[in-house]
């Protein structure tokens, strides 16, 4: 036989090997998870692609990572897009009572575990001592939606008689990504007098040697209230509800998945600490802070 016959016979059976295993690949049902935007889109898809491919071998799923802007999560998970989410506690809330999402996991990071606290920090030696002092003064808050940047310290604040819309000097919101940081540094460095600051992200600076925790006086902490969320859209398939929380709480430190021929550690990428299950009566606490600060889902214009 010629050459060229077996060229395009080796041509030939590479191309029914290649269309054999697409077809094996699409037999598997293709789900998407939302993921909420934290820092930045890049960070976002590096973080949780481990744990996204970790799911699909788990669960025989090919799950899809999305991410959404904070802002923007409501329309798109209305929209039907989305089976899975994972967003912070607030906007589980929101979602939870407009629309029927499920708990599927609470996310474990830092010494509170499954929850983190919200505080109003000075730097000390400013000679902002206590919550009343702040009366006048420059304060940061983080996105308007972080329940433990936001909606915890303007909760405290409330509750101490402090109005933030009459009584700060003035406050703003740190723009672009990194805002949690951002404020941090804002104090350190006399940006602002005080500053709403998530205790989760002090431990982490602290413990990357970003800051020392004597640098600051912490004037108010809230109760911890739970932290980063897995939902499942009210219609999703049950079983499948169950293989993803069931893969979630057996994570450990060792589990890997392979991403880009890569394999990594899907906990270490994500940053966190496992998963834990908890009732949906945990998040009370946030709902009655979001009805006190007048904030979604209970906002009343």
């Amino acid at each position: 036989m010629k050459p060229a016959f077996f060229t395009r016979l080796a041509f030939v059976i590479l191309t029914l090997f290649l269309l054999a295993g697409c077809k094996a690949e699409g037999k598997r049902p293709v789900v998407k998870i939302g993921y909420m935007i934290c820092n930045s889109e890049q960070e976002t898809l590096r973080r949780f692609a481990p744990l996204t491919r970790y799911l699909s071998d788990a669960c025989g799923v090919d799950f899809v990572l999305v991410p959404v802007d904070t802002h923007d999560f409501e329309k798109r998970f209305k929209s039907g897009d989305l089976t899975f989410t994972h967003t912070n506690s607030l906007l589980y809330v929101v979602l939870r009572e407009n629309h029927g999402l499920q708990l599927v996991a609470s996310e474990k990071r830092g010494k509170f575990g499954a929850r983190s606290a919200g505080a109003i920090i000075a730097r000390k030696g400013s000679g902002i001592e206590k919550l009343a002092d702040i009366r006048g003064k420059r304060m940061a808050f983080g996105p308007m939606l972080a329940p433990t940047g936001y909606l915890a310290e303007y909760d405290l604040m409330l509750a101490a008689g402090i109005n933030p819309e009459r009584d700060l000097g003035y406050y703003s919101i740190p723009p672009g990504s990194y805002k949690h940081e951002k404020l941090i540094y804002g104090v350190l460095y006399g940006k602002f007098d005080v500053a709403a600051a998530p205790v989760l992200d002090l431990e982490t600076m602290a413990r990357e040697g970003k800051i020392s925790p004597d640098d600051f006086v912490i004037l108010a902490q809230s109760q911890p209230i739970p932290y980063c969320t897995f939902g499942a859209a009210k219609g999703a398939d049950p079983a499948l509800v169950k293989k993803v929380r069931d893969a979630l709480l057996a994570l450990k430190p060792t589990d890997t998945a392979e991403v880009e021929g890569e394999r990594l550690k899907v906990m270490k990428e994500a940053w966190i600490d496992g998963y834990e299950e908890l009732l949906d009566s945990d998040y009370n606490p946030i709902r009655e802070m979001a009805k006190r600060v007048n904030m979604p889902p209970y906002q009343k214009y």
